[in-house]
């Protein structure tokens, strides 16, 4: 967890991005990035030469001219800073070639700098400084971009939204990714997934005594201290991670949060993964992902391969498919999609749940309460999980009711929560029979999920399943109530989507 100090600091400089004309919380973030860009560039540059000297060998710096690093222009008067940034220094940085400045460097063909003001552009890098981003360990460094991230409480303009860390650290947890694999996020957004896999993977390969627990859950002391070959750290750093977007902000924003977390060369890649022109199906051994449920797509653009299994416009039907496709055999994925995958009656929705039944295994169906996305969004949801290969014979469902959190808009911590409940079930699941009274999943046979239209909304099954206890109380009732009324709602949905 962050310092109180640290947490002062970056609400601070928030404030002076909302005060200093920057609204749009996404546009601030993304030119926060450049500034620890610029910040981190120098710095490193100043390490190499460091070391350059001590061990007697030649150096050649980053920067062409020395008034273009943060250490030399941070002195300058606030209107010569601001020409002189805005001028100079960002399109040196844009410009940049090779491998010189990393990933986030080949992020920055269409970057545009609109820092608006002298001031603002003073106290950015006043606060960016204090923060001594370089200094911090690991850990910190990451933490201080999550909690700058923290404030990005509207979706995107391709419907994407940041996926909970709680969330993402669960279905981690069930899909278990482990080293030498390679994972992907097909819609890798702020990079949320890539990180996860891969603080999943340090935790598995790290010593118990390293690791420390703070009291939001959070776990440090991840060093993957049992890993001793340098070509699997070489690969996990450079080999392991891959995320497509089409959307420029989120990759420049991805790219910078990979690297504060240790992932050093990750593969981030600008392209439309559902087009024609994309071309690395069947390489991955690991698919963590949450797509766009309402993101636009050209129809023309769209790929053939994927046409001739589902002939429909709808992000979140495309992507389940693509998922598939990118998959190597025995590959497995954990994929968030909203209900109405689940339950949809068109031949579209029909077809996707056939893919993932028929030709897939279909593991798990978790299903997770509306209020998860607040403040993003309301839409209920589950977790697929599914193995490419195989065959379908039951799948686990589990109705989750409490992620931990309140379900509003605050999102308060709370005592209810079932994930460690679901994690710890789901890894026993081979010797589960039979729930018991409480228990909160169940076991479906294909057979009856085929006789229903391939329907795998968990209400389908579970009061065949679960007894109705005449002890509920009133929320219970209401959050029961509050479920059918969305299925309902996207039901109608799904039938206006029809008749257009």
């Amino acid at each position: 967890m962050l310092a109180p100090e640290l947490k002062s600091k970056i609400d601070n400089l928030w404030n002076k991005f909302w005060s200093g004309g920057i609204a749009n919380p996404l546009t601030a973030m993304e030119q926060i990035s450049y500034l620890l860009f610029m910040k981190r560039l120098d710095e490193e540059d100043l390490k190499r030469k460091g070391d350059a000297k001590f061990l007697k060998k030649d150096f050649k710096s980053i920067f062409t001219k020395e008034n273009y690093r943060w250490s030399q222009f941070k002195q300058m008067e606030p209107e010569a800073m601001l020409a002189h940034v805005r001028d100079n220094v960002f399109p040196f940085i844009k410009n940049i070639q090779g491998d010189e400045g990393g990933v986030f460097a080949r992020q920055m063909k269409d970057a545009v700098f609109i820092i608006p003001k002298p001031t603002l552009l003073v106290e950015a890098v006043e606060i960016i400084d204090s923060l001594k981003i370089m200094e911090q360990n690991q850990d910190t460094q990451g933490d201080i971009y999550e909690y700058l991230l923290s404030e990005l409480q509207s979706s995107g303009k391709n419907g994407q939204f940041r996926t909970p860390r709680h969330i993402i650290k669960m279905m981690c947890a069930m899909i278990n990714p482990k080293l030498g694999q390679t994972i992907c996020d097909p819609s890798s957004g702020t990079g949320g997934f890539l990180i996860g896999a891969y603080q999943h993977i340090l935790k598995s390969n790290t010593s118990e005594k390293m690791i420390t627990v703070d009291e939001d859950g959070s776990e440090h002391g991840l060093v993957g201290d049992k890993i001793k070959d340098k070509k699997v750290w070489e690969y996990l750093r450079n080999s392991t991670f891959y995320g497509y977007d089409f959307d420029t902000t989120m990759l420049r924003i991805a790219a910078m949060n990979l690297v504060l977390h240790g992932i050093e060369n990750p593969n981030i890649i600008y392209t439309d993964t559902l087009s024609k022109k994309f071309k690395d199906d069947g390489r991955f051994d690991i698919i963590l992902a949450n797509p766009p449920f309402k993101g636009s797509i050209d129809k023309g653009d769209i790929s053939e391969s994927l046409t001739k299994i589902v002939s429909t416009t709808k992000t979140e039907l495309l992507f389940v498919v693509k998922m598939t496709q990118l998959l190597k055999v025995g590959g497995r994925c954990a994929v968030i999609v909203p209900d109405g995958v689940l339950f949809g009656s068109s031949n579209a929705h029909l077809a996707v749940r056939k893919k993932i039944i028929d030709d897939c295994q279909l593991e798990g169906v978790i299903s997770m309460p509306s209020g998860v996305f607040k403040p993003y969004a309301g839409v209920s949801t589950a977790v697929l999980i599914f193995t490419k290969g195989g065959e379908t014979d039951r799948v686990w469902f589990y109705d989750m009711l409490a992620d931990g959190f309140s379900l509003d808009e605050k999102r308060d911590r709370i005592k209810d929560n079932d994930i460690p409940d679901i994690v710890d079930k789901w890894n026993q699941k081979a010797k589960l029979k039979t729930p018991s009274d409480g228990d909160k999943w169940f076991w479906v046979e294909k057979k009856e999920i085929v006789d229903n239209k391939y329907d795998l909304s968990i209400n389908r099954y579970k009061k065949t399943i679960q007894k109705v206890t005449m002890f509920e109380t009133p929320a219970e009732i209401i959050k029961e109530i509050k479920k059918l009324e969305t299925e309902i709602v996207d039901g109608i949905e799904e039938l206006e989507g029809m008749l257009l």
